[in-house]
Parts: structure tokens; C-alpha cells; sequence
């Protein structure tokens, strides 16, 4: 049954879904004509547009980052072992899905940013070792593992609200992630969520006729030992190069593990992965070597994102993203609101795929409407957590990274993404029903 539904959703997918960066473009018009109906003129629409095109400029180089340190990471010899001792123990499409599928929600509950690469990478690997398996489909297990990320102990928005100072503590206070993360709301949807995904990821595996099977490109990294004469050669292949640097940084992180405890957030991740990596490299020449591999991916990442800056910058001052927010919370009652405000947020993250922004926009007006209704506010706070993470997995912006790692376009994995979409929309609404 979930077979054939999946395949009918590629089939319309792939007729239908343009390319991400034209998709993005149409986004951008759907919203202009969206603000402009809400009373804004065309030109200040285009100028939150220009206004926001550049704001995420900085969250742009930590994803190129993320994906271009994970990605040199994966491709040290000690990394290959490590992979190839796991995958190694994978022996048939079937439980090369499911260990793909609980591998990525482990990884992206503990860290979003290392998650949403480590997956692809690992399904990669798998990919390698398992010859039979449908590529897209395992590609499509690692990137909804991802859905837990909010739900994580890297989820900013609960760890927003446990932060002295945060800017919602006039109307909450500071909330322990002990009544967030560790919540029995969200712990009933994150064990749902790992129970049922890798199920729901096996019953559309495809007939052995109809699997895309992955094709492997060669990678070249120097590895064979070249003749070494000038000092630049010399200082090129010095392992020394690699081990003084790295002590540098791995100095910085042990201070500031010391002074911070685990707390990771995606310049600490980056900051790791890339100085791991120049170690692990053994010397400067293979680092680079390998650094080149993985920029060719990101041209994507650089391309798109900024566009969805200006989509936002749109949401944001046409008051777009506030009238949406507000329509849901007329129309709720006491126990609908959470639901609600759910569902509510899984639209919104289409148009402002950032954690922090959204919770920024909508949480003045869904944290003043549950005090007023009753409503617990850090359930209030985790379903719009919990409806940003939903709608990403059908969200080009975060596929992007994950998408090249793997070498394939959206059109391979968003109808089995949509399988996923509704499969945890539907565990996520009964856990904010029920509890």
C-alpha cells in the first residue's frame, strides 16, 4: 500500500516540482502577491525583499560549513574504517533502511547540524556496501530522521526558553527543559517517531525492478607518495603542519567544553569537524585535496538560501507571518490550541524555515493567546518546535545539504518524503491530542 502511494507521489513529483532554486523563486512571487493582497504595495514588498536577501548571510557559511567539514570528515581513512566496520554488518536493503533510518534520528536528536550531513554520509556508505538497495529511498530514511532535530537536545527554541533573559520571559519565565525536552509530550512523539519512521520507511521500499540503485563516483584524494623537493612541497606534506595546528584547536574546544559543558551549536560543530578533519587528513596536501571534493556541492546552499532570506524578510515586515499566526489562534479553543498552533507553525516554517526566527514571530502571539486560554506555555513553545521540524521534510531549504552529499535532486526523494511528511504529522498531532 505505502509502496504504491509513494510511487504515485514520485510520479507527480517529478512531472510537477521544479528545480529548488526555481522553486524558491516561485515562493518568493507567491508571497509578494500574498503581501500585496494584505494591503502592501508591490515596491515595499520588493523592498522587505532586497531588505532580507542578505540576512541570513552568516547562517549561509555555517551550512556551506557544515556540509564541506562533515563532508572532508567522512573522507579521512580512519572515518572509512569506522563506516566500513558498521556498514559491514548491513547485509540486506531491508535492514539497510532501518539502520539508516534510526542511525539518522540518533545523530540529529543529538545535534541538528552534524545529523542532517552524518545521515546522508552514512546512507551513502550503506549505499556502497548494499548494491540492491534503492538509493533515493535510503537518502530519503537518512533526511527523515531529521524530523526529531526540534525535539533534540540541540532544539533551539527549548533551548531558547531555558535561557536567562530569553526575550519570551515576560510571558513565561525560564522553562526547564525538564517540562520541554524531557516532557512526557516529547518523549511519547520522539519514541513514536523512532518506532514508526523506520517502519514506515521500510513498507515503501520499492520492487527490485523498480530501485534506483546508487552508482558510485570515483573520488580522487592524494593518497601515493609523490616526490617531495621544494620547501612548499615539504611543508604541503608535513604531518607536523597538521598536528600543531589541530592541537590549536582542540585546545580552544577542550576550554570551552570546561567553561560550557556539552553545548554545541553549529560554529562549535564546524569547528570540530574541521579541525578532525585537518588531523585525520594526516597532512595539509590531502586536507585540501579533500576540501575541494566537497565545495562542489554547496553551490546550491550559496545560491538558494538567500533567496529564502528575502521570503522571509517578506513574511516578516508585510505582517503576512503574524495574520497567519493570529487566524489560528481565533480559531482554536482550549484544547485545539496546541494542535493548532502546531499545524500552525508547519505552514509557517514553508516560508520561514529558521527555528529562531519563527519562534520570534509567532511565539509573542501564540504565548499571549494560551495565557489567556490556559494552555501550558511550554507545550505551546514545543508545538511550534515541533511544527518548524514537520514541514522541513519537505522543505528544499534543508534538503539542500543533505542532497549533496548524496548527489541526487529533490525530485528523487520528496515522494517518499511526503509518505514521511503525513505519517509524522499524524503521530505528532496525537501526541499534542493526548497528552
Amino acid at each position: 500500500m505505502l509502496r504504491r502511494i509513494a510511487n504515485v507521489f514520485t510520479k507527480l513529483i517529478s512531472h510537477f516540482l521544479p528545480d529548488p532554486f526555481l522553486l524558491a523563486i516561485l515562493i518568493s512571487f507567491i508571497v509578494l502577491i500574498a503581501g500585496v493582497v494584505n494591503s502592501n504595495s508591490p515596491f515595499a514588498m520588493i523592498h522587505y525583499f532586497g531588505k532580507g536577501f542578505f540576512s541570513l548571510n552568516s547562517f549561509t557559511m555555517q551550512m556551506v560549513l557544515v556540509l564541506v567539514t562533515g563532508h572532508i570528515l567522512a573522507n579521512t581513512p580512519v572515518s572509512h574504517r569506522v563506516l566500513f566496520f558498521f556498514v559491514q554488518r548491513i547485509h540486506s536493503p531491508r535492514s539497510a533502511i532501518i539502520v539508516t533510518t534510526l542511525f539518522s534520528i540518533f545523530i540529529s536528536w543529538i545535534n541538528w547540524g552534524f545529523g542532517l550531513i552524518a545521515g546522508a554520509i552514512f546512507a551513502r556508505e550503506v549505499a556502497k556496501k548494499v548494491k540492491d538497495i534503492d538509493y533515493r529511498l535510503l537518502i530519503a530514511s537518512a533526511y527523515s530522521g531529521f524530523v526529531v532535530w526540534h525535539g533534540g537536545l540541540s532544539g533551539s527554541i527549548p533551548l531558547t526558553v531555558a535561557t536567562d533573559k530569553h526575550f519570551a520571559a515576560q510571558w513565561m519565565g525560564v522553562v526547564p527543559v525538564s517540562e520541554t525536552l524531557f516532557s512526557p509530550l516529547n518523549l511519547f512523539i520522539l519514541a513514536a517517531l523512532t518506532v514508526g519512521l523506520p517502519i514506515i520507511n521500510l513498507l515503501m521500499l520499492p520492487r527490485e525492478e523498480d530501485r534506483i540503485l546508487f552508482l558510485e563516483e570515483e573520488e580522487v584524494i592524494v593518497t601515493k607518495e609523490i616526490s617531495v623537493k621544494t620547501f612548499a612541497e615539504k611543508l604541503e606534506h608535513s604531518r607536523w603542519i597538521s598536528i600543531l595546528i589541530s592541537a590549536v584547536g582542540f585546545f580552544y574546544l577542550l576550554g570551552y567544553f570546561l567553561k560550557n559543558g556539552f553545548k554545541l551549536n553549529l560554529d562549535i560543530v564546524n569547528f570540530s569537524l574541521l579541525f578532525l578533519g585537518i588531523l585525520l587528513h594526516i597532512t595539509p596536501i590531502r586536507f585540501l585535496e579533500s576540501a575541494k571534493l566537497a565545495v562542489k556541492g554547496t553551490s546550491g546552499i550559496i545560491i538558494q538560501f538567500p533567496f529564502y532570506a528575502g521570503i522571509m524578510g517578506m513574511m516578516v515586515d508585510s505582517g503576512l507571518a503574524i495574520r497567519l499566526a493570529s487566524f489560528f489562534v481565533e480559531v482554536s479553543t482550549t484544547s485545539s490550541f496546541p494542535l493548532f498552533t502546531f499545524w500552525s507553525a508547519g505552514i509557517l516554517n514553508l516560508f520561514i524555515p529558521s527555528g529562531g526566527g519563527q519562534w520570534a514571530v509567532q511565539g509573542p502571539i501564540v504565548l499571549a493567546a494560551a495565557r489567556d486560554l490556559g494552555v501550558s506555555l511550554p507545550k505551546i513553545a514545543m508545538a511550534v518546535a515541533w511544527g518548524d521540524a514537520w514541514t522541513n521534510l519537505i522543505q528544499p531549504f534543508w534538503a539542500l545539504p543533505a542532497l549533496a552529499v548524496a548527489g541526487l535532486g529533490i525530485r528523487d526523494i520528496m515522494g517518499f518524503c511526503l509518505v514521511s511528511l503525513i505519517f509524522s504529522g499524524v503521530v505528532i498531532s496525537i501526541g499534542f491530542l493526548v497528552f
